[in-house]
């Protein structure tokens, strides 16, 4: 358990978010494993399904990251206040909702998978393998959800390696897995839907297990509520914006991808494995993002506003950092990095996916600092500004690219529409982080001796 609130902002942020962003490297390599071994053991097609596929998860992974987001922001503020009985009650409320939240989706999810693929104007030829990733997929969504708000805490707590160790051992193994039981025990597509499954449970429960033995640790003079209003409101007042800011982006690119299925197969393909890419890199940036999310909310809890400026500037510079390393490799090697997915006589996939990296890489240090200034606002409890900035991109983003793919430039018509997009909510992000704001309410802080 690491306190943000002291020792210079740099020095701090740095240590904190270099392993937050390891963890998403990790996370991202066995995410791209799936389509990786698919791609090379199975074909273009069970690619395509694989991708289609992913476009719908990140619907469920929006409201992974709503639960994540809530649990780490109130736990931080109570953290960062030194309410630690209050931050026990909070932690048991978050697990509590997102019990709920997921059987909810788990029954949703299996009644309306088929019909959703269907809607996508998804292939014939790969809507059964698509069916069958989701149905597993949607089978392990409770080791999804908990793992997410189990490293969601550990961040609030200022620990960012345990997540690490965690997700580490995970990729390592989903990587092994996927091979061994595509290209051994031949169970195509939704082979690697099972390895994900299996390593998503034992992560969680480890996780779990950590997060269990660590708050143990942390004495209290009263016992924790099992269940808060006010750490529930905390909650839904973080929560609610960022599920809703991830899952209408989700539902965006759900309505892109239905757009993309009607250039063809390879045209799937070749998105499917350059999205992987992107999203690789977009998520690694969006990491420093949420680290300054639970910096900002230690410091605002603590009394400690003027080092918010201080985390802004250096977690801009850290993101843009991993924005230009991103930016060289996907615009200088991206038929290189395409045939990691594809086999060379793929070749219409693969100019695909060149078209795409080569169209939004030279962008990523502009959503850099968009994906910062929305930490800010997160942690700061601004979730309008914050909302106004994502739909705007949204809106943006899905306008553009159906009016632009109907012109001359076909695909790359849609292409283009990323970058118009970040551009704008880039604008209003960082002005709303200049926008006067009022004291955070319902944080009573502790006298520094009494920590």
């Amino acid at each position: 358990m690491i306190n943000l609130t002291v020792g210079k902002p740099h020095r701090v942020l740095l240590r904190y978010i270099l392993p937050l962003f390891l963890s998403v490297v990790f996370q991202q390599i066995y995410n791209i494993a799936d389509s990786v071994v698919v791609g090379k053991f199975v074909g273009e097609e069970a690619l395509a399904a694989v991708g289609n596929s992913y476009e719908i998860t990140l619907v469920l992974l929006a409201f992974a990251f709503g639960c994540n987001m809530g649990a780490s922001i109130v736990t931080a503020k109570n953290y960062g206040a030194g309410n630690y009985t209050e931050m026990k009650s909070a932690i048991n409320t978050s697990l509590l909702s997102t019990l709920a939240v997921t059987i909810v989706l788990m029954l949703v999810g299996f009644l309306s998978a088929r019909p959703l693929l269907v809607a996508l104007n998804t292939p014939a030829e790969i809507l059964g393998d698509s069916l069958s990733y989701l149905y597993i997929y949607l089978a392990g969504l409770l080791f999804l959800f908990f793992y997410n708000v189990s490293t969601g805490i550990f961040a609030a707590l200022g620990d960012s390696m345990t997540p690490f160790i965690f997700l580490v051992v995970s990729s390592i193994a989903n990587v092994l897995m996927d091979i061994l039981f595509v290209a051994v025990f031949h169970m195509g597509v939704s082979g690697v839907a099972w390895a994900t499954f299996i390593c998503q449970g034992a992560s969680a429960v480890a996780a779990g297990i950590a997060l269990y033995r660590i708050l143990r640790k942390v004495k209290t003079e009263e016992k924790p509520k099992l269940f808060s209003k006010g750490a529930f409101r905390d909650f839904l007042i973080v929560g609610v914006p960022s599920t809703l800011q991830q899952s209408f982006i989700s539902v965006g690119n759900i309505v892109l991808q239905g757009l993309i299925n009607s250039f063809g197969t390879a045209t799937i393909a070749g998105y499917a494995a350059s999205v992987k890419f992107n999203n690789f890199a977009v998520t690694g940036m969006h990491q420093v993002g949420n680290g300054v999310s639970n910096y900002t909310a230690q410091n605002v809890a603590a009394g400690k506003e003027d080092r918010v400026k201080g985390g802004f500037l250096y977690g801009a510079i850290i993101a843009a950092a991993i924005g230009l390393l991103f930016f060289f490799v996907y615009f200088f090697f991206n038929r290189d990095i395409m045939l990691l997915f594809l086999n060379r006589e793929s070749r219409e996939a693969i100019e695909v996916g060149h078209d795409f990296l080569t169209t939004v890489a030279p962008f990523y240090v502009m959503i850099s600092g968009k994906l910062v200034a929305d930490g800010v606002l997160r942690g700061e409890e601004r979730m309008g500004l914050f909302m106004v900035s994502t739909f705007t991109d949204l809106a943006l983003r899905v306008g553009l690219a159906f009016a632009l793919a109907s012109t001359y430039l076909g695909s790359r018509g849609i292409w283009w529409a990323w970058p118009i997009g970040w551009g704008v909510a880039l604008v209003l992000s960082v002005a709303f982080c200049f926008v006067k704001k009022k004291p955070l309410p319902h944080i009573s802080t502790v006298q520094e001796g009494e920590k």
